[in-house]
């Protein structure tokens, strides 16, 4: 197991992304299936080792959906892929608490993007979360466009991130 929880992270990614075995247009209009897997990417959604792995193609999720065991390997997938994402992009993610690197990854599954677009445009806020300033990192979140399109999703990683983890 992870040091951030695998276990609770993919039940954190299911409340906020939502879990569906058959084709969606998701809130920006793309195709998606499983827990918020974007069908319209580049690579068609499916790789060709999930292709191999799984039986399936974007063709096959969009005619006829997936299974729940295939949705919970493609969710692994998409965890790897942003924590991958983030090791190259914010290679100090590594050293937050667990709960903390929890936030971090299920704010990649908005994209890592660039300094315009996705996690990396969150400037001041990332650098809030670097330097340990809690307040004002989850504060910055709030004030986001990102917060106003998910709600209720931000105000809850808003409070991990001022919170972190609690001492019984």
């Amino acid at each position: 197991m992870d040091d951030l929880n695998r276990e609770v992270l993919r039940a954190e990614l299911s409340r906020d992304e939502g879990d569906r075995l058959k084709p969606y247009k998701d809130t920006v209009g793309c195709w998606s299936i499983g827990t918020g897997r974007n069908l319209d990417r580049a690579d068609g959604g499916i790789t060709a080792a999930e292709t191999a792995l799984l039986k399936i193609t974007r063709a096959s999720c969009l005619q006829k959906g997936i299974t729940e065991a295939q949705r919970v390997v493609l969710l692994d997938n998409d965890i790897d892929a942003v924590m991958a994402d983030l090791d190259r992009a914010l290679p100090w993610w590594r050293k937050l608490d667990p709960v903390r690197q929890r936030v971090m990854v299920n704010l990649g599954f908005m994209g890592i993007g660039n300094t315009q677009r996705g996690l990396l445009s969150f400037r001041n806020t990332l650098a809030a979360i670097q330097q340990g300033r809690w307040d004002d990192a989850a504060n910055g979140l709030l004030a986001s466009k990102y917060a106003r399109q998910v709600g209720a999703r931000a105000i809850r990683l808003a409070a991990l991130l001022r919170n972190g983890p609690r001492k019984l």
